[in-house]
């Protein structure tokens, strides 16, 4: 198939508009003179399209209307504190049956480019110290979040050996910006109040994303030639440890960063007896990303530093 290129003047449907990510991508292709069309759970304005929860049986038709291409970033999102009873399904109705089902009828409505904004976690959780995620690694999700995300890359792949229609995966690390919420939320919250964190033992690398470095690559695949139908890990292009990433923040918000060098093994023991085990992980073990593919194929560069992307996170 033909590589298609889409230009600024077409008409562009993100779904999740009002959502972290989704909100910042509308702005943003605003900005660059794109036609937006939003996508909502439940519309607040008249500029929004309320679709309702997502899932296998969603009518897209009326939100697809004249649309070239979409940026699918609705979805459920990971649950730290999971009180469904069965999360399992949710997580597949919500995030592989209804990408499916959005694909599909995209492909039916001459739809030119789909762009999945995927997961990390697709991947798995953690990597060996030097030995970044790659998008050729074998997925290995640890949790049905991860798995949803995958079972739904699956299905995309599948679609397009016989649809006319182009698609581009991404892969985010944790993103970070202004209104972040869950855990990174809580730790620049303990940082600004000057909280000491136990911490300072801890020496890891991992992969962030700022979202505006994100929101940069995702509206570099709806018009590059070589985006179709490839898959991208995307991130800020510099690692950083969790106590680079506490002075990062400290420095950011104008504090002192206080560090307590307490042993990884007994954060995470104690985190255990708490049943914060996973948390602890995050904060103690590797997760790098290579971005190789996307500077090579695409020529893209993380357009702000760590330290601006803290700045524009923590200054809110």
């Amino acid at each position: 198939m033909d590589k298609i290129i889409i230009n600024n003047c077409c008409k562009v449907l993100v779904t999740g508009a009002n959502g972290f990510v989704g909100n910042r991508i509308v702005s943003q292709l605003e900005c660059q003179g794109f036609i937006v069309s939003r996508a909502v759970r439940k519309k607040n304005t008249d500029l929004e399209i309320e679709v309702g929860s997502i899932g296998r049986d969603t009518d897209w038709n009326d939100a697809l209307e004249g649309i070239s291409c979409v940026i699918h970033t609705a979805a459920r999102v990971h649950v730290l504190n999971e009180l469904a009873s069965q999360p399992e399904s949710l997580f597949y109705e919500t995030n592989t049956l209804a990408t499916s089902n959005l694909a599909k009828q995209a492909e039916i409505k001459g739809v030119k480019r789909f762009i999945y904004i995927s997961s990390v976690k697709v991947n798995g959780e953690l990597t060996l110290s030097g030995r970044p995620f790659l998008e050729t690694d074998e997925s290995a999700p640890q949790d049905f979040y991860g798995q949803s995300k995958r079972d739904a890359e699956q299905s995309l792949h599948e679609m397009v050996a016989h649809a006319n229609m182009e698609f581009v995966i991404i892969r985010p690390p944790l993103i970070y910006g202004p209104g972040v919420k869950a855990n990174f939320a809580s730790l620049m919250q303990a940082v600004k109040r000057g909280y000491p964190l136990p911490l300072g033992a801890v020496n890891n690398q991992r992969s962030l994303v700022a979202l505006d470095n994100l929101v940069d690559f995702i509206v570099t695949c709806i018009n590059h030639p070589q985006a179709a139908n490839q898959t991208f890990l995307v991130s800020d292009g510099q690692d950083l440890s969790t106590p680079e990433l506490v002075r990062g923040m400290a420095q950011a918000a104008g504090v002192p960063a206080r560090l307590i060098p307490i042993p990884v093994w007994a954060l995470q023991a104690g985190a255990s007896l708490l049943g914060k085990g996973d948390a602890v992980q995050r904060l103690c073990g590797n997760l790098q990303v290579d971005i190789s593919k996307a500077r090579s194929l695409l020529g893209w560069v993380p357009p702000l530093s760590v330290e601006e992307g803290l700045r524009r996170a923590m200054c809110v």
